[in-house]
């Protein structure tokens, strides 16, 4: 991939934003991998964006459940925060938007899953925030923000608690849960981990939904959140 050659017409579609200067894009997407591949020094990565945009978030999205949810106290909004900006989240949207196909990555990185992986699909949509920012100002940023994130707020919120939520759960129906490994791929360094939340009376568990991620315990979480919306189970209901 040449840098500085990507067509984002149809990605600035789906982001609902039209930049005036799409060079603040190439520098979103750019992995420090690949500068450190081609030893380009003129090319920055999207790591200070990322920065920029990590505070942007947690400012805009303070702003939107302050109001949004007066009678909440400033602990319940804190965690409530915490499990919507939490990186499987973002990622989770950084990939329905199709971020990993616009990345400039090594070969080595490419190679490896580094489109597909969540640290860094997190990182982008953090990165692409800070974009826009600078492109157009503190209104499309929050904007973005609102329309991509800040929707099925309730069901988004379950992930922080997904594991805890779906054990009461669980507990209260006098059910067993495990989760089973499906499969490890990649290499040794970088491990992808498929698991699969098991769930019923003793010895009559049913195979729910799967998460994946590098760590077990985070495809674990990811496999209770889904089985937790397949169920149409919230905080709520335990």
């Amino acid at each position: 991939m040449t840098y500085g050659t990507q067509d984002y017409s149809e990605l600035e579609e789906k982001l609902g934003y039209h930049f005036k200067d799409r060079s603040y894009l190439d520098m979103a997407f750019t992995h420090k991998s690949f500068t450190n591949e081609y030893r380009n020094k003129d090319v920055s990565t999207y790591e200070r964006l990322e920065f920029l945009g990590d505070s942007l978030l947690e400012f805009v999205s303070s702003k939107i459940l302050y109001d949004k949810y007066p009678e909440k106290s400033e602990g319940e909004l804190t965690r409530l925060r915490a499990s919507l900006v939490c990186e499987y989240t973002l990622s989770q949207i950084s990939e329905a938007l199709g971020y990993g196909k616009y990345l400039y990555l090594s070969r080595g990185e490419n190679s490896t899953g580094g489109r597909e992986r969540s640290s860094i699909l997190c990182d982008l949509f953090e990165s692409v925030l800070g974009a826009i920012y600078l492109d157009g100002g503190l209104k499309p940023a929050a904007e973005y923000v609102k329309r991509h994130l800040m929707t099925d707020i309730e069901n988004k919120a379950l992930f922080h608690d997904s594991k805890s939520i779906l054990q009461e759960y669980s507990q209260k129906y006098g059910y067993n849960i495990f989760y089973k490994e499906v499969s490890v791929t990649g290499p040794d360094h970088a491990h992808t981990y498929t698991l699969q939340a098991c769930m019923g009376l003793p010895g009559e568990e049913k195979e729910y939904e799967t998460g994946v991620s590098n760590t077990k315990k985070g495809a674990e979480q990811i496999a209770a959140h889904k089985t937790l919306i397949k169920l149409g189970v919230t905080g709520r209901d335990i």
